[in-house]
């Protein structure tokens, strides 16, 4: 009964270890397929992680924990093919060659130190937010529920001073743009070009960001684009 036991509760143990043990061997396989499959898998991935979360934060900017989703995958990129081309290999040559102990330390507990740097990586950059890591998707018209608004927007920035004109203005009275929680402009003639201070802008996932919202002549909103300032 007790030799039951003791095996029913190492059974866990036991699927965890191999489970981890099949991983390791794939982490360390290192054919020339393997290399292609497992890079080309981590870049998708990676570049979904980022894509994926760029878009949900240009509509939902307050969901913060999508910051690291958007750096691991950024991060992934790189990463991925950089470890199973580069790293893997070098690990595996030197467990065979090397004679220095600095080298074996390294080679024994590559795995460890990969994914150490990897983590710091991602952590870095999901606090820094630096520009080329962020894909804006705030340029397209999110059209509200049973409107006909067609019309697009056209911005140009020059210095501190974004210039914006709708292609359209079919259907549309009257045009808001704010920033936040705060109101930066009130456009009465929406034919016309309207103008947008950058200081004036609320900065939002390291970025300056508004909304230009259009309502009709019974004051209902047909749709807003959001957009970044560079």
């Amino acid at each position: 009964m007790a030799n039951s036991t003791t095996a029913n509760r190492s059974a866990p143990r036991r699927i965890v270890r191999r489970a981890w043990n099949d991983l390791l061997s794939i982490y360390y396989a290192n054919t020339p397929i393997w290399r292609w499959f497992k890079s080309g898998g981590l870049l998708v991935f990676g570049f979904f992680c980022w894509s994926a979360a760029s878009l949900l934060l240009s509509y939902r900017p307050d969901w913060t924990f999508l910051h690291y989703v958007m750096a691991y995958g950024f991060a992934l990129i790189v990463w991925g093919p950089l470890t199973h081309f580069v790293i893997v290999p070098l690990a595996i040559r030197l467990r065979r060659t090397a004679e220095h102990p600095a080298a074996r330390f390294f080679a024994r507990n590559v795995s460890k130190i990969n994914l150490s740097v990897f983590v710091v990586i991602v952590i870095v950059l999901a606090v820094v937010q630096f520009s080329p890591m962020m894909l804006d998707f705030g340029g397209a018209f999110e059209s509200d529920s049973g409107s006909e608004v067609t019309a697009d927007l056209e911005c140009e920035q020059t210095d501190d001073l974004i210039t914006c004109q709708l292609t359209s203005t079919e259907g549309v009275d009257r045009i808001e743009v704010t920033s936040g929680d705060r109101e930066v402009a009130i456009v009465d003639d929406p034919g016309g070009p309207f103008e947008i201070r950058v200081d004036a802008l609320e900065e939002v996932v390291g970025q300056k960001q508004y909304s230009v919202a259009l309502y009709d002549e019974d004051g209902n909103r047909v749709g807003v684009f959001r957009r970044s300032a560079r």
